[in-house]
C-alpha cells in the first residue's frame, strides 16, 4: 500500500481582511512504500509538520494530490474517511497532551473500540489490546489501569503507537515523537519504529534532528520554506549533499568528539553571519534518479 504526494501545496490566508497569504508548503512530492521510512527534515517553519497534518487530513491541501493506492484521500467522506484512518494514523510530539489526566490511559483504547470494534466481545478485545501493547514492548499489567502521570513520556508514546497498531495500519505519521523524550528512552522508540518498518509498516518520520533521520530513514526529504530542496536515498543525501542548505544543516550538527571552542565559536571577535531574507522557493532539477536537488 503506497502513499503518494503529487505537487502538494498549502496556502494560508493571513487575517480576514488583509488579503495577504502565506504559502507554507510548495509543490511537495514523494512516495512512502511498505516497509519504508521517509524522513521529512527541516528547521522550524519548513512545512514538515504541515505536510504530516495534510496526510492525516487534519489540514486541507490547497493544490496537488495525496493518494493511497491511487485513491485521492481529499475526496473521502463518512465511512470512506473512517476506512482511511484504519490504514493511516499519526503520533505527535507531546504525548501528555493526547491524554486527559482525569482518565486512565485505557481511555484512549476505549475510543478506538467504540469507533471501530463495537461488536467485538470483551475477551477478544482484551486479547487484541494485550497483543498490541506487547508488540511495542509494554507489559499490559504495568500500563493498563494507570493514569498518564504514572507513566514516562516514552511509555505514553508507545501506548499511542499500540493504539494505532490496533487498527492494522499501513502508514504511520510520526511527527517529532521523540523530541520531548530523554536520551535514555529515545533509542527505545527509534528501535521500535525500526521493528515496525521490518514488519512492513510505511513511516513518515518528521524531525528537525538530522542525526535521527540518518539513523532510521531510507529516504530523506530536506524542506526549506515549504519546498523540497533535496531528496533521495538517505546515505546519498547525508554522504554527498548537493544543496547548500543541506550542507549547512549537516555542518551545524554538533560533533561528539569536538567542543564548541575548538570550532572557534568561543571567539567573540569573529563576525556573525546573519541569515538572508526569505526568498522564493527554488525549482527542483534532477541530479540522479533518486537524488533531487533544488537548482
Amino acid at each position: 500500500m503506497t502513499l503518494k504526494l503529487d505537487n502538494v501545496s498549502k496556502t494560508y490566508t493571513l487575517g480576514a481582511f488583509s488579503g495577504k497569504t502565506l504559502r507554507a508548503v510548495r509543490n511537495v512530492s514523494f512516495d512512502v512504500r511498505p516497509g519504508q521510512v521517509v524522513s521529512l527534515i527541516g528547521e522550524s517553519g519548513s512545512g514538515k509538520s504541515t505536510v504530516g497534518r495534510m496526510i492525516l487530513r487534519l489540514t486541507s491541501i490547497t493544490d496537488g494530490r495525496i493518494s493511497l493506492d491511487d485513491e485521492d484521500i481529499t475526496t473521502l467522506r463518512g465511512g470512506d474517511l473512517k476506512g482511511y484512518y484504519r490504514k493511516v494514523q499519526g503520533v505527535f510530539q507531546d504525548p501528555f497532551s493526547t491524554y486527559n489526566p482525569i482518565f486512565r490511559v485505557d481511555h484512549v483504547f476505549e475510543n478506538i473500540r467504540r469507533s471501530y470494534f463495537p461488536g467485538v466481545a470483551l475477551s477478544e478485545w482484551t486479547g487484541r489490546l494485550e497483543t498490541s501493547l506487547r508488540s511495542v514492548n509494554l507489559d499490559p499489567g504495568l500500563v493498563l489501569g494507570r493514569y498518564p502521570h504514572q507513566l514516562s513520556g516514552g511509555q505514553l508514546q508507545r501506548v499511542l503507537i499500540a493504539r494505532a497498531l490496533l487498527l492494522d495500519i499501513k502508514i504511520l505519521v510520526a511527527d517529532e515523537i521523540i523530541s520531548m523524550l530523554d536520551a535514555s528512552t529515545r533509542i527505545d522508540v527509534l528501535n521500535l519504529l525500526a521493528e515496525l518498518k521490518a514488519r512492513g509498516l510505511g513511516i513518515v518520520f518528521v524531525t528537525h534532528d538530522l542525526s535521527l533521520g540518518n539513523y532510521i530513514s531510507d529516504t530523506t526529504v530536506i524542506l526549506r520554506y515549504g519546498a523540497v530542496v533535496e531528496m533521495g536515498a538517505t546515505e546519498k543525501v547525508f554522504g554527498d549533499p548537493r544543496h547548500a542548505y543541506t550542507k549547512s544543516l549537516l555542518a551545524a550538527v554538533p560533533q561528539l568528539h569536538h567542543r564548541w571552542e575548538d570550532e572557534g565559536f568561543g571567539d567573540t571577535s569573529m563576525p556573525v553571519e546573519l541569515p538572508t531574507a526569505r526568498g522564493d522557493a527554488p525549482k527542483l532539477t534532477a541530479v540522479e534518479p533518486d537524488h533531487l536537488v533544488a537548482g
